[in-house]
């Protein structure tokens, strides 16, 4: 019930209600922007695509604004 009122309150703009969804997706997002990458020697590294992670964030925020609850 608590998750509800969250989502409700981060609809209408309250921005501590934002802040909390957007920590709840943020291990799923850096998981989302991270692409391996290999050198010249084919050692694979695993590196956090900051242009891809800002790019998430403002989708969700985007969307979380623009989300519509229906009763």
């Amino acid at each position: 019930a608590a998750s509800i009122l969250i989502i409700e309150d981060a609809t209408t703009g309250n921005v501590m209600a934002i802040n909390t969804v957007m920590k709840h997706y943020e291990g799923y997002i850096a998981k989302l922007a991270t692409r391996k990458m290999y050198d010249e020697y084919g050692k694979r590294s695993l590196l956090r695509d900051k242009t891809l992670r800002d790019r998430l964030e403002a989708k969700l925020l985007k969307t979380i604004l623009e989300f519509k609850i229906v009763r």
